[in-house]
């Protein structure tokens, strides 16, 4: 069955290919009436795109059309088209890869499933295809925020440099190219990035997200759990390779006396359950992190074979990131918020009586 569809209502699906002539998605079940702009959906793109002295060279404006669905402002109930061109496409930058598979990429498993592959950047495998889910996430956005939801994603480590928590201040987060809500770090993490690029090499990393105003009850249980389907959101994004809810595995080192949330009239005391219960929304803050692999394009020599089994040794040229992280950031927060927008537009009688 096609995976390019995400969300049972709030339906999404994304196109295009990282050196073709466009990439985008189209929205199915976006509520009419709400405002919508090309500026509100182009700040979270922009978040996204490349360019910067911390990011990938690669010069692309990634200027939003907004192509159908919205009408005199507002969304009009019918599917929402969204497009974005490629411009700084430069495919020759990969002839020597077209029968040469890049270690860490997925070039040998779309092979062996397909049969064939595109190489020029890793057509859909690239992470040029998440264009699409951050501007599907900033539709959803101005959807939830109508619910009084606010969702918010940032950098809580970067390699070996992680956030004092103490020290952390959300909204110094967008000071800074790492979007680190800890300036301290965001130093150090300024300083890794030069000497890992020079290198030749990656890094890895840990991005957070908090979503606040979330009705309790949000979930279906059993197999549509809400953390269920946040983790399957999250771990779509092709750099993602560990999501965990509120403590995650530091609960597996506690006491249930210790990772308890004490019950109150006013909700819980604590909030090591991240938010939900369940599967169920709680009521309280949700809390998601996710752990990002270092970008396997890099410029030291791996072994590798060609499409024939022969051993080669290759250095991987191109523009490539020295992280997915910062620019994953908005990314992460586009499948939170595309997770949201679907549950909320489930029919709970609970919400129908309190409106």
């Amino acid at each position: 069955m096609p995976g390019n569809t995400f969300g049972k209502l709030f339906r999404v699906t994304t196109w295009g290919e990282s050196h073709g002539p466009a990439v985008g998605a189209v929205i199915d079940g976006c509520p009419p009436g709400i405002s919508l702009a090309p500026e509100d959906v182009q700040h979270d793109l922009d978040r996204r795109r490349p360019g910067g002295r911390f990011a990938s060279p690669r010069k692309e404006p990634d200027r939003v059309e907004i192509l159908s669905g919205v009408f005199e402002g507002r969304t009009t109930g019918t599917p929402i088209s969204l497009m974005v061109r490629n411009h700084d496409v430069r495919s020759r930058d990969y002839n020597e890869l077209a029968k040469t598979y890049r270690p860490g990429h997925a070039d040998r498993t779309f092979e062996q499933k397909y049969g064939f592959r595109d190489w020029r950047g890793g057509g859909r495998s690239s992470a040029r295809e998440t264009v699409g889910r951050v501007a599907a996430g900033a539709v959803a956005r101005r959807f939830l925020e109508g619910e009084g939801v606010r969702v918010r994603g940032y950098t809580l480590a970067l390699g070996s440099v992680a956030c004092d928590r103490g020290a952390m201040d959300l909204d110094r987060a967008d000071e800074n190219p790492f979007f680190c809500p800890d300036p301290k770090a965001a130093q150090a993490m300024e300083e890794l990035v030069a000497q890992v690029r020079s290198e030749g090499d990656s890094l890895g990393g840990v991005v957070e997200v908090v979503a606040w105003g979330l009705p309790p009850g949000l979930g279906e249980p059993v197999f549509d759990k809400l953390d269920a389907r946040l983790g399957a959101a999250l771990f779509s994004i092709g750099a993602v390779k560990g999501v965990e809810i509120g403590s995650g595995f530091q609960a597996a080192r506690k006491r249930g006396s210790e990772n308890n949330d004490p019950v109150t009239r006013e909700g819980y005391a604590s909030n090591h359950a991240g938010g939900v219960l369940g599967g169920l929304s709680s009521g309280m803050e949700l809390v998601v992190r996710v752990a990002v692999k270092p970008i396997p394009s890099i410029s030291k020599e791996q072994a590798t074979v060609d499409r024939d089994g022969t051993p080669r040794t290759i250095r991987i040229g191109g523009r490539h990131d020295v992280s997915a992280v910062p620019r994953i950031v908005p990314v992460c927060e586009a499948m939170v918020l595309l997770t949201l927008a679907d549950f909320m537009l489930f029919p709970y009688p609970y919400r129908l009586k309190h409106r």
